[in-house]
Order: structure tokens, then sequence, then C-alpha cells
């Protein structure tokens, strides 16, 4: 009978959800559940020195803000609790013990201060630090001494020394490692925690773990694993290690380098549905020549065969034109919620309508965070260019724009519902009467009432905003700015 499918997300808790991290995280979800599988969550927290208060909360937040629900984890349990590796603790030691007994282990008594000796060595001659196996043969009489009168210890694992080991992987290959090149490392440390490597190894056992999904950079650690695998006559998981994400430039990504984070992408206005489609194709590319997947289609789509080995650049122009697509597929009223905040903060100005704003913005805004940049003028009018007045293409000139706004000011003020169709009609038939062309009476109005070159919107939509007073007030305004410049050239 064949195995249901079973991937594990194992974070450590360190504060921060990077890109590569999520992406991980993805792809086996994606995995499990494109098979009917199971996704399970377990926090990886052997190494205390790295824990960061508040860090398991990261992880829970981002899985519940992508929509990837675990089907088991520390939260909700399971068949397999705990999920969290800190309260298996006692799990490991008597799995280390096992080995012992079967020859693929040993206890190492060495020093703090004789294997930095040793280090030292080798960095002076410009090898590879590898344990020099000082414990390997110990008499059993020896080690029952040292453990009586409580000497620390940690546990090696006993690599073959000779010939090769060689392993399946789905993204790449067929990977063979020269036995020569492993380091017996440790399983359990001299605080009886198991390290990462080892407590991966039990854990994916003990939770029926089908897939591990992992980064490149432990292909050379895999045949490490297997060998414990094969020690306890364990079947081995399918492997499928991701590319690298690089930057454009073929740099790494790195947190300490200033690259973002889930959350700082967040925070730079990006939306969750675009950060995640964005981040299924680094690495993934579907059959057809789709781009925009929700996380439910991808589910249906995804296929382990069309991961790449090629590492993935992580493109911010391309990020931004995703966020673009998903803001524009928004309704008018789902953008107006993502809006609001930014426009609360931004415009102080009570009487304006932000809804009419927000629909401005619309098919305008690509990340959220450049909204406060875009709608300053709705609060005051500040102090402009005349030379804004001057558009080669719009044939607006200085002489004419101020005629344009002196013969729009009655026909303005006579509007009694004021409307964005009210202040339209009255212009256009205003145009048609002068007989010049729209641009020749717009632009001038949309200089005159926002005092900026590039707007949201035209004339007629941000007048509408602007109420009838606060439009009239500015034009005035850019009527007698013109009528001082134009006086003061003759």
């Amino acid at each position: 009978m064949e195995r249901q499918v079973r991937t594990r997300f194992a974070p450590s808790p360190t504060g921060y959800m990077h890109i590569g991290n999520l992406r991980t995280a993805l792809y086996e979800y994606l995995i499990a559940k494109s098979q009917n599988g199971k996704f399970i969550l377990r926090i990886e927290d052997t190494d205390q020195e790295r824990y960061v208060e508040g860090a398991v909360d990261v992880i829970y937040n981002t899985l519940e803000l992508c929509g990837m629900k675990h089907d088991e984890g520390p939260d909700i349990g399971g068949p397999y609790a705990p999920y969290v590796q800190s309260q298996r603790k006692d799990t490991y030691l008597p799995y280390a013990l096992e080995l012992i007994e079967k020859g693929h282990a040993y206890y190492c008594f060495c020093s703090k201060e004789r294997l930095d000796a040793l280090r030292a060595e080798c960095e002076k001659k410009n090898q590879t630090f590898m344990y020099d196996r000082h414990c390997l043969n110990l008499s059993k009489e020896e080690i029952e001494e040292k453990l009586r009168n409580k000497e620390p210890y940690v546990i090696r694992q006993k690599m073959p020394r000779e010939g090769t080991t060689t392993f399946e992987d789905v993204v790449y290959g067929t990977i063979t490692v020269d036995n020569s090149t492993l380091e017996d490392q440790i399983l359990i440390k001299s605080d009886g925690l198991p390290t990462y490597n080892f407590a991966n190894v039990i854990d994916d056992h003990l939770m029926n773990i089908t897939h591990v999904v992992r980064g490149s950079e432990y292909l050379t650690s895999t045949p490490k694993y297997n060998l414990l695998y094969e020690a306890f006559g364990w079947e081995i998981p399918v492997y499928v290690h991701l590319p690298l994400i690089v930057k454009p430039d073929g740099s790494k990504i790195s947190k300490r380098k200033g690259d973002a984070s889930f959350e700082d992408l967040l925070q730079m206005g990006y939306l969750v549905e675009a950060i995640i489609n964005y981040i299924a194709l680094l690495g993934w590319s579907p059959d057809t020549n789709q781009e925009i997947f929700t996380l439910s289609e991808l589910e249906k789509v995804f296929n382990i065969k069309n991961i790449s080995k090629s590492p993935s650049a992580f493109d911010m122009d391309k990020l931004r034109w995703f966020n673009a697509q998903y803001i524009r597929a928004k309704t008018p009223e789902e953008f107006y919620e993502l809006a609001l905040p930014y426009l609360k903060k931004s415009i102080t100005n009570k009487e304006i309508d932000l809804f009419k704003v927000s629909r401005l913005l619309h098919t305008r805004t690509e990340v959220l965070t450049e909204i406060p940049s875009k709608v300053g003028f709705f609060n005051e009018l500040c102090d402009y260019d005349l030379n804004i007045y001057v558009h080669k293409k719009m044939k607006t000139t200085l002489e004419n724009s101020l005629n344009s706004l002196k013969e729009a000011l009655p026909v303005l003020e006579g509007i009694q519902d004021w409307n964005e169709t009210s202040i339209h009609d009255s212009l256009i038939a205003l145009v048609e009467r002068l007989g010049i062309k729209n641009g020749q009476m717009l632009w001038p109005i949309r200089t005159a009432i926002t005092g900026w070159e590039v707007t949201p919107g035209g004339a007629i939509e941000i007048a509408d905003i602007l109420g009838k007073n606060e439009t009239l007030r500015r034009i005035r305004i850019g009527i007698e700015r013109l009528e001082k410049a134009l006086a003061a050239t003759e």
C-alpha cells in the first residue's frame, strides 16, 4: 500500500521569516496538498542560543496570513505530539545509545580546549577541520569510568572512511559523496540535547515524514542522514532540495545585508497573495504560460518535477508587477479597505471623501506604501512652479491658462449640484463655446487646484473630491498668481 504523503515545515524560532524559509514552507505545503497529503508544522528549537522570544508567533502568523493551514502542529496537536523539539528532548538519547550498541556511534570526551587547538592547527595548515577520532578506540572500561566520574561527553556518529554514499534527489538527480569527506558529526551535545541533524532524522521517522524539502545547501549533509536511516533500518524519505534564491546580481539573499523578510515586504505595502504567487515561481514553473495563481490553484497544478535546479533571482521589480496585478483585480471596496489606513494617515482634511480618493488610486497603485506620496495636495495647496501650466502636448501657455481659468471660474460658481457629472458637462460645454481643445481647459484647472505636475485622476475627479468652495478658492489663487507673473514680464 502506498504511504500517504506527509511533509513537514520545521523552522527554528529565530525571529523572522526570510524568503527562502517561506518558499520552503510553501513548496512543502503544495507537495502535500497536490497529493492529498498532510502538512505538518514542527518547531526545531534545540539550538537554545538562537531562540528569539515571540518568534514562534511569527511562524504561526505567517502561515495563517498566507493561508497555509497545517494539519498537525504544536498549537493543534496530532498523533505524533509533541511537535516542539525541546519538549521531545528525552526521545533522542535512547536512539543515540542504540547506535553506540550497533557500532554506528561512540562517546567523545574531548574538551573544548583540545578541539579548539585541533581547529587552530588545521587553520594554520589551510586544512578543513575534521575530528581526529581521538575517542573512537576507548575501551569499554575507560568509557565506563569516565561516565562514572560524570565527565562531560558528546555522542558522535561513526562515519565510514572508505567508499562513497549515493542518494537520489528529485531535483538534482543522483548525488554521490566520498565518505572520506564526512566528519563524525555530533548527535547528542554535552547538554544532553540532540543536534539539529540528529533530531531531524529521528523526528522525521517517528512522524512518518515521506518528503523532506529543504535548501540545496543541505545536499552535502544528506549522506549523513541516510547513513543514520540505514543504521536504524528505516525507510529513507524522498529528498527535494530547492535551488538557491539569489539577488539579480547573483549574490545571496541575507537579512543581515538588509534584504527583506516576509514581514518587511508586508510593511512595504505588498499583498500576501502577490508575495506567495511570486515566491511559488522562484524555482518552479507550471506546464502553461499562466503567471497569476491563487493558492488553491497552485494546490491543483503544483508538480515536483517542475522544480528547477538553477538558482532563482528575487527581483523586486517583478514582485512589484505581481502586486500591481493583484491590486487591480480587487473590487473598489476591497481596495478601499486596503488603502484606508494609508489614506487616514496622510489626508488630514476631514471633508475629503476617502472612498472617492481610493477609486482614483486603484488602478494607479503598485504598492500600498506609495499612497501617501500621491495624495498630499488634498490637504493643502502648496507653493508651486507656474511653469507646470505650460504643456507642449496640451498646447497650454501661461497666457491661455490664465484665460481658461478666468472663463471657468463663473461657470463653476454657477453649478448648483456639485458632482463629477455636472462639473464635466459644464466644462465641456465651455470648451465647445470657446472652440479650444479639452486639455487647454482641464490642464490649467488641474494645475491650479493641485499645484502638482502628476496626480492620480484629472481636474474633474479632483474638483469633485475637493468640493466647490475649495476648488474655487484654489482657482482664484491660480488666477492671481498668473496675473502677477504675467504683469511682471510685461
